[in-house]
């Protein structure tokens, strides 16, 4: 079997439940790096949700192209594909924002309130805002925001690919 055959298997079942475990992969990943204390922003947390929502939609593609209803299955990867060109557009946008070359949501990186003083010791007593615009952890270079444009990139790719095939 080539590398082809195997990134790209000839069933659209196999792909799409190869979706939904690349999905899988990255949320526990995340899930883990967490556990050992990097706390995720409020953007990633957000950044999530395609992945969420791509395990059960994939699923659901197999599901259909197992029953041979390739028309519809067809449709759930360029789904699939959207959402992944989404993920990677808010995960660009939140790799922006921790390089300061915008600034993000306000509820995450410091940016100008009306709270007055007393308020504002009360908050820092009972919440701890984790900032979107500082990076945590890099990996080879690039923070996890980063590495989430290039997972989301080529999920889309993958799942375009997936819908023409």
């Amino acid at each position: 079997m080539t590398l082809a055959a195997t990134a790209l298997p000839p069933s659209q079942k196999t792909r799409a439940v190869l979706i939904a475990a690349a999905s899988i992969a990255i949320l526990v990943a995340v899930w883990i790096l967490q556990g050992l204390g990097y706390e995720p922003c409020e953007l990633c947390l957000t950044q999530r949700y395609a992945f969420y929502a791509a395990i059960p939609l994939a699923l659901l593609t197999a599901f259909l192209a197992g029953r041979s209803v390739y028309g519809l299955a067809r449709a759930g990867f360029a789904v699939l594909a959207l959402l992944f060109v989404a993920s990677a557009a808010l995960a660009a946008y939140h790799t922006g924002v921790e390089y300061h070359w915008w600034q993000g949501p306000t509820a995450c990186t410091g940016g100008p309130g009306s709270l007055d003083v007393n308020d504002l010791v009360k908050a820092l007593d009972s919440v701890k805002v984790v900032r979107c615009d500082e990076v945590q952890l890099r990996i080879a270079g690039l923070s996890l925001a980063g590495w989430n444009v290039v997972a989301s990139a080529v999920l889309a790719v993958y799942a375009a690919l997936a819908a023409r095939l």
